[in-house]
């Protein structure tokens, strides 16, 4: 067999390629299932590849496949050098990449280096070689406190509800910030260090593109591990404001280390998963020896308001232009609900979901979409028996991502819409009955549909000369309402949330989210413009 890099290839060799790409992130248990075994695989995301084409990404994120007991659905990783057979094999993944190449699309992946699965072999000699042993170095065991160790180490809450801290035969503890079968790697263990650039190198040398660093806020631990005053506990799944266990100076180093060996591969990317939230900490994480990007959250935490949408914008812009590294720009991903419900559902919610796609793409910098959202997906609604996410057992039946998670529907007028072949009655998680309207089939044809909106938005910044220029200038709008153009190009972007029709701003409309009203752009409508002169 041919490796990816004996492939044909229309991948360009522009250094700079991941500044203003747009990337589609598949949660792999839920993009295309090739095998029938109503879970998603690599096979299954090679069938779509055309799709991906169609739709005009330029770059495919995944999210892990490595071998794991899937107790957080693959970000409990067991093995981070190969393939769990859920969704196939090391030469499946090859041929993945080569095909994705072969098709002009870039191919990023997920690496996990806060924890290990417990079922990881260093976590099961960890067990073994018991307190003191340099097994249990390569992770976070302490002795319990209270007279007989009962206790656990310190104050420290689990992201995923519960305790930070699970206690082994032996009598020792030790740390996971989130599910007990992720437990906290020990950044400061040489061995650490080394096995992560052994895994990078490994797939590095498999022609990916890039890494996404799950929780990259997070490797460094604060020195002692002490208690915390936390205040009021946050709910599960979220953080505080200020959470003392992350964004400590030392996981800088860790970066540093990462970029150093992507800079051996030329043309290779690092994006980090990074949760806080002043700009001067955000800006840390892209400096030019660091992380070539990382993920923003305050666009998709922002309410369907132009005042809190622009105030977001603005941060974000703010938060990178210190360090001279892009922007990035997420509205979903499998952590959070999706926009359609998160802006009202149903009518509403698709229309404002339409109007903020016109908004983030219109945006200087890089984009993330999440699979589906092009779709107009919302929120399913299962019932409990059917949710899997860990976090909904640990917060006591309150919370759970698993509704942003189901399958991807593609043709046909009932589950499981194509996404498993023919004959799979059961798919992991169940596919709601009414989502015949919106599978790929059903919208590719329609110039109305959510899809079709996704499609020519695409286009238009893939090649009109409008969008270029990294700043922003904004206009005067009334209330409610916001026009930034995009400066030296000429893009125009104007969004509406108030409850009145306004006009437009000066200049050839481009694309519309919705139909206008007499050429007034209607409430939660946005509209593409390029100005004159």
């Amino acid at each position: 067999m041919r490796r990816p890099e004996q492939t044909a290839s229309r991948i360009d060799h522009d250094p700079n390629w991941w500044r203003n790409e747009v990337v589609y992130q598949v949660y792999i248990r839920s993009f295309a299932d090739a095998d029938g075994d109503g879970v998603g695989d690599l096979d299954g995301i090679r069938s779509r590849l055309g799709y991906l084409e169609l739709l005009g990404v330029g770059a495919l994120w995944i999210t892990p496949f490595y071998r794991s007991p899937m107790a957080d659905h693959g970000y409990d990783v067991a093995d981070p050098r190969d393939v769990d057979p859920l969704f196939g094999d090391l030469e499946a993944f090859d041929r993945l990449v080569a095909e994705a190449h072969a098709l002009g699309i870039r191919v990023i992946i997920d690496v996990v280096p806060n924890h290990t699965s417990t079922q990881h072999e260093w976590f099961r000699a960890a067990i073994m070689g018991g307190p003191g042993s340099p097994a249990r170095e390569r992770y976070l065991f302490r002795d319990g406190r209270g007279p007989d160790g009962s206790l656990p180490p310190n104050n420290w809450p689990s992201i995923f509800g519960g305790p930070a801290w699970t206690r082994v035969p032996d009598g020792q503890w030790y740390l996971h910030l989130f599910a007990p079968e992720q437990a906290d790697l020990n950044w400061t263990n040489p061995e650490v260090w080394a096995d992560f650039d052994r895994t990078l190198r490994f797939w590095l040398d498999r022609a990916v593109d890039g890494f996404r660093i799950d929780v990259a806020h997070g490797m460094a631990k604060p020195a002692g591990l002490p208690d915390f005053d936390f205040g009021e506990p946050p709910p599960p799944g979220s953080l505080p404001d200020a959470d003392p266990r992350f964004d400590h100076d030392a996981v800088h180093d860790v970066h540093r280390m990462v970029r150093k060996v992507l800079d051996e591969y030329p043309g290779r990317i690092a994006c980090g998963e990074t949760w806080v939230k002043d700009n001067e900490s955000f800006a840390k994480y892209v400096r030019p020896d660091e992380l070539h990007q990382a993920f923003n959250f305050r666009l998709a935490a922002a309410p369907f308001d132009a005042a809190s949408v622009q105030e977001a914008i603005e941060h974000s812009l703010r938060a990178v232009a210190s360090v001279g590294a892009p922007p990035t720009w997420a509205l979903s991903n499998h952590d959070v609900p999706r926009q359609v419900t998160r802006y009202g559902g149903h009518a509403v919610g698709e229309r404002r979901a339409r109007a903020m796609a016109l908004v983030e793409l219109a945006l200087p910098g890089a984009v993330f979409l999440y699979n589906g959202e092009e779709l107009g997906l919302p929120e399913a609604i299962l019932p409990p028996e059917a949710r899997q996410d860990p976090m909904w057992t640990r917060s006591g039946h309150t919370v759970s991502r698993d509704g942003c998670r189901v399958p991807v529907p593609w043709q046909g007028d009932a589950p499981p819409y194509g996404f498993s072949p023919a004959g799979t009655a059961i798919t992991w998680l169940p596919m709601p009955p009414g989502w015949a309207r919106y599978t790929v089939e059903a919208q590719l044809e329609d110039p109305r549909s959510m899809l079709s909106l996704y499609r020519s938005a695409l286009e238009l910044r893939r090649t009109h000369p409008a969008f270029g220029g990294t700043e922003l200038e904004w206009y005067g709008a009334p209330a409610g309402c916001f026009a930034f153009r995009r400066k030296g190009a000429g893009l125009i972007c104007a969004l509406n949330t108030s409850g009145d029709p306004v006009p437009l701003p000066p200049g050839e409309l481009l694309l519309a989210s919705c139909p206008l009203e007499d050429g007034a752009l209607p409430t939660d409508g946005a509209a593409w413009l390029v100005a004159g002169g």
